[in-house]
C-alpha cells in the first residue's frame, strides 16, 4: 500500500524518513529539490541565493571526478534530481561515450535563460 504524503517526515532526523519524504513527495515539491546556487555576479544582479535550474542555463559543476568543468544543460531528471550536461559524458569500455548524471547539489549557475517569468 503506497503511503500517503506527509509534511511530518522532513522534520525527523531519521534517514529512512527523509529519503521516503523525498520519494513520495508530490511534483510541486518536488521542484523546489531542484535548485541550485547562483554565481556572485548572479547573486548581485538579481538579489536571490538560488533558483530552480531549467535547461538552458549554463552551470559550473563544484564536486566529483568532473568539477570545474562547465557545460549547458540539456536534460533535467526531476525523479532522481540529476542534471545532464553538454560535454560532461563517461568513456565506456567500447570507447564510446555515456552522458553522466550531476547532482543539482553539485553545481553552480553562472549564467541564466531569462525570460519575463523566470526572476
Amino acid at each position: 500500500m503506497k503511503q500517503t504524503f506527509k509534511r511530518t517526515w522532513n522534520k525527523s532526523v531519521q534517514a529512512r524518513k527523509q529519503r521516503k519524504y523525498r520519494y513520495n513527495a508530490p511534483l510541486h515539491t518536488q521542484s523546489k529539490f531542484l535548485h541550485a546556487s547562483l554565481s556572485k555576479p548572479l547573486r548581485e544582479k538579481h538579489g536571490r541565493r538560488s533558483l530552480r535550474v531549467r535547461t538552458g542555463d549554463e552551470v559550473e559543476i563544484l564536486r566529483g571526478s568532473f568539477s570545474g568543468e562547465s557545460g549547458v544543460v540539456e536534460e533535467i531528471d526531476t525523479k532522481r534530481a540529476r542534471l545532464i550536461i553538454r560535454g560532461v559524458a563517461a568513456l565506456k569500455l567500447d570507447g564510446s561515450r555515456k552522458p553522466y548524471p550531476v547532482a543539482i547539489s553539485n553545481v553552480r549557475i553562472t549564467k541564466l535563460v531569462e525570460d519575463k517569468r523566470r526572476i
